[in-house]
């Protein structure tokens, strides 16, 4: 059974946010951020099964990045404590950038992992209501 999650990559879903329900969407939403504007290929995502903080804000945040050039993407994961995916390898060891509707993010090259982990995690958070994806390996960023 999937849970609902709400994602936000597009200008318009700061009002309305896309909806995430099955494993096809999880699908559309990566070809989406694979696809799209080089400048809006990272999602933000809360899942609609976890508790609010008294603000009415999530208690959580899962971002996910695609560059569909490269075939590979980031994930970071933000409650109690934030976590960035630590990939095999890093893009000649520099920082890469992320964008949510032209704002960048900047993630170390260590945290890029392939396009295939990426659906997985995703995937994984949406069955698991919201759950820190434990199919790939995190690590705490240095900066953030």
């Amino acid at each position: 059974m999937y849970s609902r999650v709400n994602a936000y990559y597009r200008e318009q879903h700061a009002d309305e946010p896309s909806l995430v329900r099955t494993s096809e969407d999880v699908d559309a939403l990566i070809d989406a951020l694979a696809t799209g504007p080089e400048f809006e290929n990272l999602a933000v995502l809360h899942s609609s099964e976890r508790e609010l903080l008294p603000s009415g804000f999530p208690d959580h945040e899962f971002m996910v990045g695609v560059d569909g050039k490269r075939q590979v993407g980031v994930l970071s994961f933000m409650d109690d404590k934030n976590f960035i995916s630590l990939g095999s390898s890093g893009s000649n060891g520099v920082e890469v950038f992320y964008f949510v509707v032209e704002n960048p993010t900047e993630f170390p090259a260590t945290a890029e992992i392939s396009l295939d982990l990426v659906r997985q995690a995703v995937k994984e958070f949406l069955s698991s209501g919201g759950r820190r994806p434990m199919c790939v390996q995190w690590q705490e960023p240095e900066i953030w």
